[in-house]
C-alpha cells in the first residue's frame, strides 16, 4: 500500500497527515477516493503495522502533499457527509 500516489514521496514536496486508521476498510475506501480525485497520497506505517502481528496496535497514515491537504480534507468531509 505504501507509495500508491501517482508521484513519489520525494517528488510530492512536504507530505501532511490526512488521516490515521486501522480499518483496512476505511483506508481502501479513501485510497479509491484519492485515486478518483488524482490526489496523490502515501500509506505510512504500513509495513510497521503488518510486523506487529495486525492487532491494530500501530494505526496506519494516510499522507498527502501539503499543497492537496485542503483539497483532500474537503473531499473526505463531504464523501464522509453523504455516507
Amino acid at each position: 500500500m505504501e507509495g500508491q500516489g501517482q508521484r513519489g514521496a520525494t517528488e510530492a514536496g512536504p507530505m501532511k497527515e490526512l488521516m490515521r486508521s486501522n480499518d483496512l476498510v476505511r483506508l481502501s475506501w479513501l485510497q479509491a477516493l484519492l485515486k478518483s480525485a488524482a490526489i496523490d497520497f502515501v500509506i505510512a506505517d504500513n509495513h510497521t503495522s503488518i510486523i506487529e502481528g495486525s492487532i491494530g496496535a500501530i494505526p496506519r497514515r494516510v499522507l498527502v502533499a501539503e499543497e492537496d491537504l485542503r483539497r483532500a480534507q474537503a473531499l473526505l468531509d463531504a464523501a464522509e457527509a453523504a455516507r
